[in-house]
């Protein structure tokens, strides 16, 4: 198999374990930015983390040392706000149970934050969650409102181990009222990876998910299909794919395999 020669023309590249760990650039991070800019490759960070904008994204990523602007990123958290506005009317009233960042990204898309009498329920990866919000989306939750959430993740890798994220909080919401988000729209679902495409200007079938997580990352992309590449930098050890229904394309340790690969077979290319 070869990406390049199978019609690979973009790269969806997820953040939180294959392109750093907390405040560490993870292996080849930096080299993989350079070779794709400089082969002309377009690269689009593809977080399922909604804890953080992208302004916020970009920046932590330039302070790694990888020159990024906002328009290289794009999370769930956007993605939702976007998906959301394709079906509420403007301004339409807007529980978000998140970060001051996934609500600023909601706020700018033109939503009123409430949570008096919104119209929608959104939750996001909240790190700032507490038993009284969690009650309160309960209760939302309870009465029926529309209900999104951005993704579906259990745990967040972080260095030293994983905490947890927006699924653990989607199974406390299920056992207390009985509800699942009705629209779940981060990875593996099909919303963000349209949207993804359309930001790149590329059909769906050019691009290859990158990333750590089988249920997520490699799970979009089979869905599609796409090509997909597992990296070990994360959640994902070598040993879980035995037991594990998503089979990615390329397996590689980190980022540092995947563009020596990547290199031998753009030289193979050009020299040929």
């Amino acid at each position: 198999m070869s990406l390049l020669a199978d019609g690979v023309r973009g790269f969806l590249l997820d953040m939180d374990g294959t392109l750093y760990l907390s405040d560490r650039l993870l292996p080849g991070a930096r080299e993989f930015w350079d070779f794709t800019q400089g082969a002309g490759i377009p690269v689009l960070f593809l977080s399922n983390n909604s804890s953080k904008n992208r302004a916020a994204y970009a920046r932590k990523i330039n302070g790694l040392g990888i020159p990024v602007t906002i328009e290289h990123i794009f999370t769930s958290g956007e993605a939702t706000a976007l998906y959301l506005g394709r079906i509420a009317p403007p301004g339409a009233p807007v529980a978000v149970f998140g970060t001051p960042d996934l609500e600023q990204t909601f706020a700018a898309a033109g939503f009123a934050l409430t949570m008096e009498q919104p119209d929608y329920v959104v939750l996001g990866f909240d790190t700032t969650i507490d038993y009284a919000k969690l009650t309160r989306l309960c209760d939302l939750v309870r009465a029926g409102l529309p209900y999104l959430a951005t993704h579906p993740d259990f745990n967040c890798p972080v260095a030293g181990g994983v905490i947890p994220d927006i699924g653990a909080i989607i199974a406390f919401v299920e056992a207390s009222t009985g509800r699942r988000p009705d629209v779940i729209i981060g990875k593996p679902n099909r919303h963000i990876l349209d949207m993804a495409a359309a930001r790149l200007g590329l059909p769906v079938e050019a691009l290859c998910m990158v990333g750590d997580r089988l249920y997520t990352d490699i799970a979009m992309g089979q869905n599609a299909p796409i090509h997909t590449v597992l990296v070990l930098s994360g959640e994902t050890r070598r040993e879980d794919l035995a037991h594990s229904p998503y089979r990615p394309d390329y397996v590689f340790e980190n980022l540092a395999e995947l563009t020596a690969h990547l290199q031998a077979e753009y030289a193979a290319r050009t020299q040929g």
